[in-house]
């Protein structure tokens, strides 16, 4: 990995965050989706057939996947995967259990107000597949909106062959799922956002995919709602000289082996450490099975960054705004209260991010991208409405009638003002 001092470090934010648009410049994503989406709202499933057969090679007779075919693909998942779900499961469901909002109301002088708390009617759910497969994704996805009490959920995955991948179809299975379809891509956003004759519409979509599956949710968004626009994964680590530099590697390349677009960050005052994460990096990148797409990454976006002041770390951190933010330090809860923007953050050396991504609770769709700005990771709080509840009686209402009027007369809108004239008549 390069090294980067703080001269460079403005061109290195910059390239990080010109990864996702860096894509479309060269392939013209925007175009070919919103062909793919305008075809799938004329032509419905015949055009989710056509497109899953030219990009996924697969013809497909019917898009739903049975309960048979479910149960039967989950039969081959390993004891020891079934396990590991259920674990996971359970953890997801008690860390959302705490998210629950109720609604409220409050009274002042024949006046009340509140708010109103209920769960979107139906979510579609994109969980990515083909050429791998992402039970987490579905426990993660799934498990917020059914403890948000979402009644309908349909969930979309492309089949391998067309057919279901057992460790998905065993979290599936699990989690009790009545609608899933064998659809990916940028056809499967298109059908769940405007329906066809077999996929019904739904009212918001959730779930990470590739950059043809977040080019079209950020299209459709509007008709209907999304979660996120997820970009390439990332990582950024502080650390200081107590840190263990084979933890640090082992972190920074469980990141890069996502894809060549993910970002692997390493910020330390260090120089010993930075050499010694160098050397780990080299010696374990070389028993990878993904160390191809591992080195594109680390050579493209990943960084050791080196720095006076552990202090400066930390504002670099926050103006990176990164998905996953571990702390190695000798006291790592200390720099905690400084941190202002990211995605989640792991403290420790015993808290990896792959915990996070399944088995710990937390959910692991999370803002990339720098969007840690100004957007959270994926909860209950997003599968739920929130509705403003007014009764006012007359007294209250005279209360405030004239500052009604006032306000109505300032903006020049006389119809509004004259909601309040007639009562006061």
């Amino acid at each position: 990995m390069r090294l980067i001092r703080e001269p460079q470090l403005k061109t290195f934010i910059k390239s990080l965050r010109e990864r996702s648009s860096a894509n479309d410049k060269r392939g013209g994503i925007q175009n070919i989706v919103g062909k793919i989406i305008n075809d799938v709202r004329r032509n419905g499933d015949k055009a989710v057939k056509k497109y899953t057969e030219k990009y996924d090679s697969i013809k497909l007779r019917r898009l739903s996947i049975d309960r048979k075919e479910i149960e039967s693909s989950a039969k081959k998942a390993s004891r020891e995967l079934l396990s590991a779900i259920k674990l996971s499961a359970k953890r997801i469901k008690a860390f959302h259990e705490l998210q629950k909002e109720e609604s409220w109301y409050f009274s002042e002088d024949n006046i009340l107000l509140g708010q109103i708390i209920k769960p979107i009617e139906r979510v579609g759910v994109y969980v990515p597949g083909g050429k791998a497969s992402y039970p987490s994704t579905v426990l993660m996805n799934v498990i917020p909106a059914q403890v948000a009490g979402v009644k309908e959920i349909a969930l979309c995955v492309p089949a391998g062959g067309g057919k279901i991948n057992p460790s998905v179809a065993a979290a599936i299975k699990l989690l009790g799922l009545k609608e899933v379809y064998r659809v990916g891509g940028a056809q499967a956003i298109a059908a769940m956002a405007y329906g066809t004759k077999t996929i019904k519409k739904v009212d918001k979509i959730v779930g990470p995919g590739n950059v043809y599956v977040a080019a079209a949710k950020k299209m459709v968004f509007g008709d209907v709602g999304i979660d996120m626009i997820a970009g390439p994964s990332e990582v950024l680590i502080i650390a200081d000289a107590s840190a263990n530099p084979s933890f640090i590697a082992a972190d920074l390349l469980s990141q890069a082996e996502h894809d060549e677009m993910a970002s692997a960050v390493l910020i330390t005052n260090s120089e010993s450490l930075a050499q010694k994460v160098n050397m780990e990096i080299g010696a374990q990148l070389k028993n990878l099975k993904r160390r191809d797409i591992a080195k594109k990454s680390l050579d493209k976006y990943g960084a050791i960054i080196i720095i006076k002041d552990l202090n400066t770390a930390v504002d670099i951190a926050n103006n990176i705004a990164p998905e996953h933010l571990e702390i190695m330090t000798k006291v790592p809860a200390r720099f905690l209260p400084k941190i202002k923007n990211a995605g989640a953050v792991f403290l420790g050396e015993w808290t990896p991010e792959p915990l996070g991504d399944y088995t710990a609770g937390p959910n692991h769709t999370l803002p990339t991208g720098s969007t840690a700005r100004f957007s959270s990771p994926l909860g209950v709080y997003d599968f739920i409405k929130r509705t403003s509840l007014l009764n006012f009686k007359k007294e209250g209402f005279l209360k405030l009638a004239r500052a009604v009027q006032v306000f109505a007369d300032a903006e020049g809108l006389e119809a509004h003002g004259n909601t309040i004239r007639v009562r006061m008549q």
